[in-house]
């Protein structure tokens, strides 16, 4: 139950921590990946050696390693809140949906093959193999592994071959906390159902559970919370606030609210984003949507294409399948137009390589074998290859001394005429200065294979100034996210009965 934060706010009690925590949600979008930051952040201050850990992740959302590799977005983050490097090892097996059943299946960073789900099914063994590979190293360098379940584990269906719940937690024998979201509704029902459908083994191990996003008068909540604990005979670790403004990588899911920001709109720069079926890392628009000076709207299908100072085209896993979308949507009449009135476009991995003359994908690496026309605004084509680009960068942008911090996650290979015209400098390991993206001739229209583009203030700044925005001003979207992080690890000390919630890992 919830205690007085002197209390809550120990971690070591009678002895160090050692060992694995995972934490699993009743549903998606619990709240697993934040709590899990969040007491990362919390046994990193109290000097706990500690790794975020995800055995299998389903996300469009992803981020390159020190290592060369690729993770979901949210174990980067974690990887931050736990003040260490990501790896590799955080996030063993990445899924990165390609349609509504097959996947690209990543494993140990790298681009491994395409399965539907059947197929993926069958081959969750040979997964399982990496992701007990990656946990061993992680808790031989840590003193304490904190585990993110995925989804939820009353997927009865899925248990056989489980990886990613209580198939990892059980072959590990590690204690489970148990998260929900009480926003959501039903929460009683999501936890009493969830243990109810777990076999007598799985339920022993949940220790207890966590209320999160609450909202109200925690008083008219203690009933529940007290017939809660009587008829599950576990206890409630704590009932966590609705916390409003956090800047928090999201893991997949596009936050639903538009902006809302104070002025008179003519004061705002408009910028649009249309949402692709496979749109990914859609993280790039992080800093723009916290951003005072700009009204960000994510425009989704049949929703009209309003007026717009800056288009923004995003990365996409099937760039070919989603340039039809747009092309079936009504996008290409409304850039058309967008631009015939002086706006400007910008166009991010998958949207840069729409923007060219053509996209070849010969081996059907991202779906049919072909060709797609692009939109023909800068002079390049594209040939999706079989090998990925994976690499953090550096640089400026072309047209000034703007700094630029991001990384590249590409299968295409870009060429032609226009990106004679970069719109990116970018410095590589030895030091030499190679060209990134194109900008077309009369200045509307940028392209870069860079994500993060706005995450430098000096970019940001420079950027929104490009696209119209009299006076722009730079954001500094990392301070923004540790602040955040910081912020929910308070909360956590504050909300949570740690000591109890830690027992189990105490040596």
């Amino acid at each position: 139950m919830q205690c007085d934060s002197s209390e809550t706010s120990r971690t070591d009690g009678a002895g160090a921590l050692r060992g694995t925590l995972m934490v699993q949600g009743t549903t998606s979008d619990a709240g697993k990946s934040t709590v899990v930051a969040g007491l990362c952040r919390v046994l990193v201050r109290a000097g706990t050696r500690v790794a975020p850990f995800k055995p299998q992740n389903m996300a469009l959302n992803s981020a390159v390693t020190a290592d060369g590799g690729e993770i979901g977005r949210a174990q980067a983050l974690q990887a931050q809140a736990a003040r260490v490097e990501p790896h590799t090892d955080m996030n063993p097996v990445l899924l990165k949906p390609s349609s509504d059943t097959g996947a690209q299946i990543i494993i140990h960073g790298k681009a491994r093959l395409d399965l539907d789900a059947r197929a993926y099914h069958a081959y969750k063994p040979v997964a399982m193999k990496a992701v007990l590979a990656s946990h061993e190293r992680l808790a031989q360098a840590y003193d304490v592994v904190v585990v993110e379940g995925a989804g939820s584990p009353a997927e009865i269906n899925l248990r056989d071959r489980d990886i990613a719940n209580m198939g990892f937690a059980e072959r590990v024998d590690c204690p489970v906390v148990l998260v929900a979201d009480i926003d959501r509704g039903g929460v009683f029902a999501h936890l009493v159902g969830t243990l109810d459908c777990l076999s007598d083994s799985e339920r022993a191990r949940v220790t207890g559970f966590i209320i999160n996003r609450f909202r109200g008068d925690i008083s008219l909540l203690q009933p529940g919370l007290d017939w809660l604990e009587a008829r599950t005979g576990k206890p409630v670790f704590g009932v966590l606030p609705y916390l409003h403004g956090l800047h928090l990588d999201a893991e997949d899911a596009i936050v639903g609210a538009q902006s809302a920001k104070q002025g008179a709109p003519d004061t705002l720069l408009r910028v649009i984003v249309p949402v692709l079926p496979r749109i990914s890392n859609h993280t790039d628009f992080d800093a723009l949507r916290a951003h005072p000076q700009v009204d960000l709207r994510f425009i989704g299908p049949g929703m009209p294409v309003p007026p717009a100072d800056l288009v923004i085209l995003p990365g996409s896993k099937s760039v070919r399948a989603d340039l039809d979308f747009l092309h079936t949507n009504g996008w290409e009449p409304a850039l058309r137009r967008h631009l015939r009135y002086g706006g400007k476009v910008i166009g991010i991995c998958g949207g840069m390589q729409m923007l060219g003359r053509q996209i070849h994908d010969p081996a059907g690496h991202e779906g049919p074998a072909g060709s797609s026309a692009g939109f023909g605004w800068l002079d390049y084509e594209t040939t999706l290859a079989p090998h990925k680009q994976l690499r953090r960068v550096s640089g400026r942008l072309a047209d000034g001394e703007a700094t630029v911090s991001g990384y590249e996650i590409h299968m295409g290979i870009s060429a032609g005429a226009g990106l004679e015209r970069p719109a990116l400098w970018l410095d590589d390991d030895e030091g030499m200065r190679r060209a990134d993206g194109a900008c077309s001739e009369d200045g509307q229209v940028l392209a870069t294979y860079v994500h993060g583009l706005f995450d430098e203030p000096a970019a940001c700044q420079a950027l929104l100034r490009w696209a119209g925005l009299d006076g722009a001003q730079g954001i500094d979207l990392a301070a923004l996210r540790e602040a955040s992080i910081e912020r929910l690890a308070d909360t956590l000390a504050s909300h949570l009965d740690l000591g109890a919630m830690f027992a189990p890992l105490r040596s």
